[in-house]
């Protein structure tokens, strides 16, 4: 059976985060109900990484941009031609031999991407169906001041783009295999969010009080039910809590 080629920027890894305290941010994620998954060796800096079963983050002691949505494909260095035909410049080419390789670069609103030639965590036996407090993970939507101009960035990366919704926000969806985006405008959010959806979300919001989660308003622009919330996680990262429709 052959299999499909893979999409210009391979499989999605994890979402990279640059945080000051790795363990810290493992006790808040873990609290969440979230599992770390083993890490390998590739980084000198302290790195750990948490899942849910659908999303991996990544977890980096280390200065740097952040979030850096990050990929894997093997042979980095047999595609930079490809990139390249797509319109991309490399801010980073670290490639060779006796290098572990890896490449970076910006979608055209300053959004970080690194594409890494090996995975840098074992894989989590954890059924994407066991979620964590936070609900099911729906899509990482990302501040975009023009969607046209994102989607033609990110479709030759993989993603595809559905029809645009009003709720409970205005936002563009695109789905992969292994990671769904959406873009929102800055006036609703200015930094990346994390998105989950649970049809019984009052009941996790209680929960994540009862654990003294720090839970505020959503932003003004969210049209949303009283079951929804946002939760800002190490290096300020906004979880956005929705009450999905039954």
């Amino acid at each position: 059976m052959t299999r499909a080629p893979l999409p210009l920027a391979g499989a999605f890894h994890e979402l990279s985060v640059a945080v000051d305290d790795v363990r810290a941010a493992v006790e808040f994620y873990e609290r969440l109900g979230f599992t770390q998954a083993t890490t390998a060796d590739t980084f000198a800096h302290p790195y750990g990484v948490l899942s849910d079963g659908r999303l991996c983050i990544g977890l980096h002691q280390r200065p740097g941009p952040s979030p850096v949505l990050t990929f894997v494909r093997p042979g980095i260095a047999g595609t930079l031609g490809a990139f390249a035909a797509a319109g991309i410049e490399l801010t980073r080419c670290h490639t060779g031999d006796e290098v572990f390789n890896e490449i970076a670069f910006e979608d055209p609103f300053g959004h970080a991407v690194a594409v890494l030639e090996a995975r840098t965590y074992s894989p989590l036996p954890r059924d994407p169906t066991d979620t964590s407090l936070c609900g099911d993970f729906a899509e990482l939507s990302l501040p975009v001041r023009d969607f046209a101009v994102a989607q033609q960035f990110w479709e030759p990366l993989g993603f595809v783009a559905a029809e645009q919704a009003d709720q409970p926000y205005p936002h563009l969806s695109l789905t992969s295999d292994h990671l769904d985006l959406a873009f929102h405008s800055p006036t609703v959010c200015e930094r990346p969010m994390l998105v989950f959806r649970d049809a019984a979300m009052s009941g996790r919001l209680e929960r994540l009080q009862e654990l003294g989660m720090d839970l505020v308003t959503v932003p003004a622009a969210v049209q949303a039910t009283a079951a929804c919330a946002l939760l800002t996680a190490p290096a300020a990262t906004p979880l956005l809590l929705l009450q999905e429709d039954s």
